[in-house]
């Protein structure tokens, strides 16, 4: 009777190209739903740094996930994501990481944010976070998927959840910023949110 049951299917195994804890947290409670087992960059030995040199969040996206894809061997996700700023003609936009330069960290990136916006009026504060994710399949295709948020850049930090410009980016019919909402709330309405829900219909239909 035993050597008649089946052995369980080995789960397959999806790379998420990143080490950025707020996006590993994201990324694996949006495709939670999928039976797939999720790994990192930490978990890959020799992985180096995937540099972003791109012009666009695309090509930031694409390019890591190619060069995971194939030092890994793995079906790879990699998010590029940032703040584009009206008043700024789209600052810091692909260099949302590094806005107060290299190295940098969320505080920095903040506070260059609220002085190069100084004075500014409330209306003249709109923003949006965008996120552009790239799909490497194994047999080498690249598909990608992108979410938009619109918001408003406050004039002080609010809320202590989140990572990166939550706390200044407002979404006025919530009254709330990124770093005021649980995961729940930010998920269903984020950039990376919108994003990742297209990238598990993808990843569903490849691989189920």
């Amino acid at each position: 009777m035993k050597d008649m049951l089946s052995k369980p299917t080995e789960k397959t195994r999806v790379l998420m190209a990143t080490r950025n804890k707020g996006k590993i947290t994201e990324l694996r409670e949006n495709l939670k739903n999928l039976d797939i087992d999720i790994l990192t960059l930490d978990e890959i030995e020799d992985m180096p740094i995937l540099e972003e040199k791109g012009a666009t969040f695309l090509e930031n996206a694409v390019s890591k996930a190619r060069t995971a894809a194939k030092i890994s061997g793995l079906l790879t996700i990699a998010d590029d994501s940032g703040l584009e700023v009206d008043a700024l003609n789209g600052q810091p936009g692909v260099y949302s990481a590094r806005f107060a330069g290299e190295p940098a960290d969320d505080m920095e990136n903040n506070q260059k944010l609220l002085h190069l916006m100084k004075g500014l009026t409330y209306e003249k504060r709109t923003a949006r976070f965008i996120c552009v994710i790239a799909i490497a399949f194994p047999d080498g295709s690249i598909h990608s998927a992108e979410g938009k948020c619109e918001g408003i850049i406050l004039e002080e930090l609010r809320g202590s959840g989140g990572f990166g410009y939550d706390p200044l980016f407002y979404i006025p019919n919530m009254e709330k910023t990124f770093a005021e909402l649980n995961l729940d709330e930010k998920n269903s309405i984020s950039h990376r949110g919108k994003a990742l829900r297209e990238v598990a219909v993808l990843l569903e239909t490849f691989l189920f």
